[in-house]
Order: structure tokens, then C-alpha cells, then sequence
């Protein structure tokens, strides 16, 4: 018995196309899954879909249930939200959250999927792996109470960054961006916003999540003495130029990396990826994030996403694909 399926793939950089694929039988200790959403990472799945992965991270870079290679054909994505159609008692008919490709049905192990907690709704569950990466960020930060907080970038992650750190008592938090209208979404999410040129100075920790080189040079330029820069953006094969002169040194300047791929190692004695996820998850409760959700389409649009989404992506920080 097998089932019909479609799914994305990068054919070739800045080309996409919808395949038709033939599902196996499932076995005993895996599900099948029907896709309801999926989010787009749009930082990351763009530079995938334009193809600049570069070489030596192309296996690092490997989604869990990734198919094909970079640069392509390659099956990518890892933010859907399904219901469980076939599977062991007790799971048939849960909502899941799983690290799967944008595809209308899937079979993965039973160990793969997350049951969605109650009062979190599938439509605001693709934030999940952006929400496990902002959160995995902050651990990297480690902001204490009464710290100045500023972070650089009000893109999705760095807009959950800055909603997770406003959390935290005595904080002072400021989200940073060149858009001046992020700053509506900030005030939704409880972060005051400035633009570059009114960036908080003196800051205790900054958090880079802009993707840019100026970003990068604004976040060392506030810093306080003996501060933490955590470099969240990731630049795929761009080579950016670090400004360690003028005061770097004598400041004493901390640029550590943050990447999903491990927990944090303040955490990682007694955390998983999966307590991590489970985490975001519950978090998401708060219908405050539906407003990081700014655009949607059919899963059949997808070719044409992608390229709208990598070339011209105005003011979208999540894009939610719909399936029907």
C-alpha cells in the first residue's frame, strides 16, 4: 500500500518545482503525517534556494529529513505542522510539530515528532524552530537581571530574541532595525525599537541577528566594556569584514557564534533538542507572536514564494504555507 505525496525541491539555484512522490508503507514505530502549515526560514531557506550554501558546511547543513544535495535538486525545510493519520495508539489524530521539508504527507519515526501542547494552535506552530533558535541564542547570551539588552535585526528571530528577553525581570530591552516599521511589532511585542542611529549605547549583552555587515559593526560599536556580541546571522558564503581596530581591544569585546544545531552549552548537561523544542512549543501559547506572521499562501505557489521571498521579501518575517 502506498500513498501519494508532493513536495518542494531547490531544482537548481533560484528554481523551485513541486514533485510527486510515492510513500512507503509506514512500520510499526513510525507515523504518517498530514501536512496542515509549514513556515518558511526565509534567511536560511533563501540562501539554500539561490544556492549559497558553501561547501565545507554542506553537510553540517543537512535538514533531518532533507533529500538530494546542495546546491540541488535538494528537498529542504524543517517547520511543519501536521496531523498524525496513521501511526501507534495514542498518537492517530494528535497535531505535531516535526523538522520536515515542505511536503503534503510524510512518514517519519514516532521519536520524530512533538505533540503540539494544548492552547497552541497548528497555524502559530511553524514559529517553533525559530522560537527554539531565539531561545538557544539567548542561552548563548546570558543576560542577567537588570541587563541592557539591545538586539540588532527585527527579523523573525531576532523579534523572538528581544520578545524573550523583555521577559526577563529588570531587563532593559531595545530592538534594533533600519525598517521603521518593525517598530509597530515591537511595541506588540513589548521591546522598545530604535533605529540604527538611536541604538542604545553601553549595552551589556548585544545579540547581531540583522544579517548585515553594518549590523555587525553597530552591535560592536555599542558594547560595553568586557560586553557580549552573540552573532546570530548567518552569511552563507558572503565574507564579511570584522571591524576589530579603534576600540575592540581595549574594551575587551566578546564575539561569540550561536547556532541551533547544538544546545548551548550553559544548558547542555542537563537540556536535549528535544526538552529544547518542547520549550519553544509551550511558549507559544502566546497569541502576541500570530503578529511575526505576516504572510501565507498555498502550498502550490510555493515555486514562485521562494523566488519572491529571496529576491524581494519587503516586510515579511514569517511566511506560513497552507495546505489544503
Amino acid at each position: 500500500m502506498t500513498d501519494e505525496a508532493r513536495a518542494f525541491w531547490v531544482v537548481e539555484p533560484g528554481q523551485g518545482e513541486i514533485r510527486r512522490e510515492s510513500l512507503r508503507t509506514a512500520s510499526h514505530d513510525e507515523v504518517v503525517v498530514q501536512a496542515l502549515f509549514s513556515g518558511i526560514s526565509r534567511g536560511t531557506e533563501s540562501l539554500v534556494f539561490t544556492g549559497r550554501v558553501p561547501e565545507s558546511e554542506r553537510l553540517r547543513m543537512r535538514a533531518p529529513f532533507q533529500e538530494g544535495e546542495f546546491p540541488g535538486p535538494v528537498k529542504y525545510g524543517y517547520a511543519s505542522v501536521g496531523r498524525v493519520d496513521r501511526g501507534p495508539d495514542g498518537i492517530v489524530g494528535r497535531t505535531v510539530f516535526v523538522l520536515h521539508p515542505h511536503q503534503t504527507r510524510y512518514i517519519v519515526p514516532l521519536s520524530s515528532v512533538h505533540v503540539l501542547p494544548a492552547g497552541v494552535p497548528a497555524a502559530r506552530a511553524v514559529l517553533t524552530a525559530n522560537l527554539e533558535t531565539a531561545l538557544n541564542g539567548l542561552w548563548d547570551a546570558h543576560p542577567h537581571l537588570g541587563d541592557r539588552v539591545v538586539v540588532i535585526g527585527a527579523g523573525t528571530v531576532g523579534c523572538l530574541v528581544a520578545w524573550l528577553a523583555a521577559r526577563i525581570p529588570g531587563c532593559e530591552v531595545q530592538l534594533v532595525d533600519v525598517n521603521p516599521a518593525r517598530a509597530a511589532v515591537a511595541q506588540k511585542l513589548g521591546a522598545p525599537f530604535a533605529s540604527p542611529g538611536n541604538a542604545m549605547r553601553e549595552a551589556d549583552v548585544v545579540v547581531h541577528a540583522s544579517g548585515s555587515p553594518e549590523g555587525l559593526q553597530l552591535a560592536l560599536d555599542i558594547a560595553g566594556v568586557e560586553a557580549t556580541v552573540v552573532e546570530m546571522s548567518w552569511f552563507g558564503d558572503r565574507h564579511v569584514a570584522l571591524p576589530l581596530g579603534g576600540a575592540f581591544h581595549s574594551r575587551r569585546l566578546t564575539i561569540k557564534s550561536s547556532q541551533v544545531g547544538q544546545i548551548s552549552p550553559v544548558q547542555r548537561p542537563r537540556w536535549d533538542t528535544r526538552r529544547r523544542i518542547a520549550q519553544a512549543m509551550a511558549l507559544l501559547a502566546d497569541a502576541t507572536l500570530d503578529v511575526l506572521i505576516t504572510g501565507e499562501s498555498r502550498f502550490d505557489e510555493l515555486p514562485d514564494v521562494m523566488v519572491r521571498l529571496a529576491n524581494a521579501p519587503g516586510d515579511v518575517l514569517c511566511h506560513r504555507v497552507r495546505y489544503e
